[in-house]
């Protein structure tokens, strides 16, 4: 019998490699799954001026990028771009969309919601930068599973539903396309709410995804994403991160010296064999 639904995932047609160069930007979501690339030591430049929830902040971060700091796009291969909300707050004086509130009173602001074709079109608009500098970049669109008490939960899964129908649209602009480029959707949303559904895979707020959850979306996401090679590479790095983080009774000590030696010394040796490689 089964107990639970297993959600999907569809091939995205690429591979993620070892040590990839990737952008993260979105919700903090994007910090999450972000981070995890890292901690495998994948190249990974993860919302560089903030948590972005919207995706007109989502274009904001990638038109500064562009502009003031490209080296930081550098080889870009992979970008992850994760929706939290279709919900943006614009500046009364000036008409500009805010990507921080920075704690200014609410009077200061209009909030509006964008629609399917906003989202779709900043998105678009985010993407088309990053392939002036990188053809070949691969862009994954995720939505964000937190919901938003202050919509309300109804309000929040209408948010939800915005997002989820302005990606598909993306999808399916991209396969009707004459410009070939690889756009694919990873179904966190989905795996979170369908799959996993359960508060224990809540954190105490009982609104973001608990530590365990962002692991096993990790897991599931690497399954499909990651290539053999990439695979191979974060199992044999997962020994020598454990004996980075280990922390000896007695660090002084004559045996903690040699096993210090013999990790650094395998550390080289992963980095002849995956030249991308740095800790």
């Amino acid at each position: 019998m089964e107990f639970r639904t297993i959600v999907d995932i569809n091939d995205p047609g690429f591979r993620i490699e070892p040590c990839e160069e990737m952008l993260f930007v979105g919700s903090c979501f994007a910090d999450n799954i972000g981070a995890r690339f890292k901690e495998e030591k994948f190249r990974a430049t993860v919302n560089p001026f903030g948590v972005m929830y919207n995706p007109a902040s989502i274009l904001h971060t990638v038109e500064r990028l562009a502009q003031s700091e490209p080296s930081k796009l550098g080889s870009l291969r992979t970008a992850f771009f994760t929706l939290g909300t279709n919900h943006i707050y614009r500046l009364k004086e000036t008409g500009e969309i805010v990507d921080n509130c920075q704690k200014r009173p609410q009077s200061l602001f209009n909030e509006e919601e964008l629609t399917v074709d906003e989202c779709a079109d900043y998105l678009q608009r985010a993407i088309d930068i990053l392939r002036q500098q990188h053809p070949d970049v691969r862009v994954v669109l995720t939505v964000s599973p937190i919901r938003y008490r202050k919509y309300g939960y109804h309000g929040s899964q209408l948010s939800k539903a915005t997002l989820l129908l302005a990606v598909q649209r993306m999808i399916n602009n991209c396969q009707l396309s004459i410009v070939n480029y690889q756009l694919s959707y990873f179904p966190a949303y989905e795996i979170i709410n369908d799959e996993l559904r359960d508060y224990r895979f809540y954190a105490e707020d009982m609104l973001h995804p608990s530590s365990q959850a962002v692991e096993y979306i990790w897991q599931r996401l690497s399954e499909v994403y990651l290539s053999d090679a990439a695979k191979q590479f974060v199992k044999e790095w997962q020994p020598l991160k454990a004996a980075l983080h280990h922390k000896p009774f007695n660090p002084e000590s004559q045996e903690y010296r040699i096993f210090m030696d013999k990790t650094m010394l395998k550390i080289a040796e992963l980095q002849k064999k995956y030249p991308n490689f740095a800790l």
